[in-house]
């Protein structure tokens, strides 16, 4: 494949409303714009990954293949609106974690670039160009860890945000 610039997305607060560990499809509530955003980026040529904390699973509230399953959900969802997710990661873990076999500091949980450097490695991934957009200081703590442009996104509609992020 052929390097190009990719956008890094957080997932709850960007993608879909942070509800408080959202998990379940059924009570999934979509960002204004998202799908839309998400179309622009792929049009426009972009690698789109997604990138988010999942300590819901450190602290015993869902399990981990939940998560695999509303990321598979998301992206059937995605796909009906002519958009695509190129990869999804997301880190479980949490220092504090009451489950045990979650309960460490993780390279990959942000603010560390772990994820970053993972989806860096393993995809064409031309810097020049590539950017995050998260809704919290330690999406951009990140982005700023793994070299990358960083936008802190306020809510509102995600297509807007991202029309003026690439004018």
């Amino acid at each position: 494949m052929t390097p190009r610039p990719a956008a890094f997305l957080d997932r709850d607060g960007v993608l879909i409303e942070d509800t408080g560990y959202p998990h379940d499809p059924a009570a999934v509530r979509w960002i204004a714009g998202a799908p839309e955003a998400v179309a622009r980026l792929n049009r426009d040529g972009f690698l789109v990954f997604v990138v988010t904390n999942q300590s819901g699973v450190a602290r015993g509230l869902y399990p981990e293949a939940q998560v695999g399953a509303l990321h598979r959900w998301m992206a059937a969802r995605l796909a009906e609106a002519g958009a695509r997710i190129d990869a999804f990661e997301h880190c479980p873990h949490h220092p504090d974690a009451p489950l045990p076999a979650y309960r460490r500091a993780c390279r990959r949980r942000k603010p560390e670039p772990g994820m970053i450097e993972d989806l860096l490695r393993d995809w064409p991934v031309e810097r020049a160009g590539s950017f995050l957009i998260g809704d919290k200081p330690s999406d951009l703590a990140a982005a700023r860890a793994a070299r990358l442009p960083g936008h802190l996104f306020p809510g509102g509609d995600l297509a807007a945000f991202i029309d003026e992020i690439l004018a």
